[in-house]
């Protein structure tokens, strides 16, 4: 079973564990918010950080990479070390995120699209998005055959480089895995994500605005482009048309990601969800991710 702990998520400060639920093992998804934060609603969670294997980063942007360096900090004081894993181009685009791995000397593993890496005892697949940052990537977890009661390393031993990371999946998918989608920050959904995305049970989808909010908010104009282009973020009616297309009978949770404050509601996002779900017949459950509060699906 994989549970994914939404500790935040927009424009403020995204961060996010998924975690395997046999093990108690989990990945931290980005960290742009603080330390405090970071601990605080991991606690709430009920994610016991020792279990921390790594971090796995989506792009360079602030947001995302701001708080890494204190939270690795914090961890390093408890005697965990988790391995970071970001693409070269968004570790060499990224001061934040070069610093905090120098900072506690943390294992760094480089990572490309395609790539297949066995991380907390789950499979975890980065695909490329579109987004205006060095490089963007989502993440598919699938959980680990045979990872039932095993742990895969502490702290630093966990991973000493990138080939140590490599799995493969033909062998290491159980027969009935439980699997999460994870895709933010996107202007479009890619061919990749369309791929890495079918079939998931829990699904993180990004819903970042309301065309009609964008189009007479407060943003300048240069702004209001650079989120509606296809480097820029999903809009409601782009995740709903999303949601549409990966819908099936299995999926169990989906959950709107990165809500702008400024031009969407957290309702919005909850009513196009609910309406494509309704109009497929599912059951699946439908949640919204908050900038200041702890979401958990799965």
């Amino acid at each position: 079973m994989i549970r994914l702990h939404i500790l935040a998520s927009g424009s403020g400060g995204n961060a996010a564990i998924a975690e395997n639920g046999t093990t108690g093992e989990g990945v931290l998804i980005d960290c742009g918010i603080c330390k405090r934060d970071f601990f605080a609603r991991a606690e709430e969670a009920g994610f016991d950080v020792a279990g921390l294997r790594a971090v796995v980063v989506t792009h360079d942007h602030g947001d995302h990479t701001k708080g890494v360096g204190v939270v690795l900090r914090g961890l390093a004081k408890a005697g965990v070390v988790p391995t970071v894993h970001a693409s070269a181009a968004i570790f060499a685009a990224s001061a934040p995120l070069r610093d905090a791995v120098t900072s506690v000397d943390a294992p760094f593993a480089p990572f490309t699209a395609g790539d297949v890496l066995e991380l907390a005892g789950l499979v975890v697949r980065p695909f490329r998005t579109s987004h205006d940052a060095a490089e963007s990537y989502g993440f598919r977890f699938d959980e680990l055959a045979g990872s039932k009661g095993k742990g895969s390393g502490k702290g630093k031993g966990n991973a000493k480089g990138f080939g140590a990371n490599r799995a493969d999946a033909s062998a290491a998918i159980s027969d009935t895995p439980d699997s999460l989608g994870y895709v933010t920050d996107t202007g479009i959904m890619t061919e990749e994500a369309w791929d890495a995305l079918a079939g998931v049970r829990l699904l993180a989808l990004e819903s970042n605005h309301d065309v009609r909010m964008l189009e007479t908010g407060p943003y300048p104009y240069v702004i209001k482009q650079r989120i509606a282009s296809e480097r820029g973020h999903l809009s409601n009616a782009q995740a709903a048309e999303a949601l549409g297309r990966l819908a099936h009978n299995d999926l169990r949770h989906v959950a709107a990601m990165h809500v702008s404050q400024e031009n969407n509601t957290y309702r919005l996002p909850r009513e196009t969800f609910e309406a494509v779900i309704a109009e497929r017949g599912l059951a699946t459950t439908v949640s919204v991710a908050f900038q200041n509060r702890l979401v958990t699906i799965g």
